[in-house]
């Protein structure tokens, strides 16, 4: 589970980087 979560977090950071790095950092 942790590999496929870590997986689909790359693919969203890379597509939106930018407006996901706000959230990002509020979920962590």
């Amino acid at each position: 589970m942790g590999n496929l979560r870590k997986k689909r977090r790359k693919k969203i950071s890379k597509h939106k980087r930018r407006k996901h790095l706000r959230a990002n950092r509020h979920k962590k």
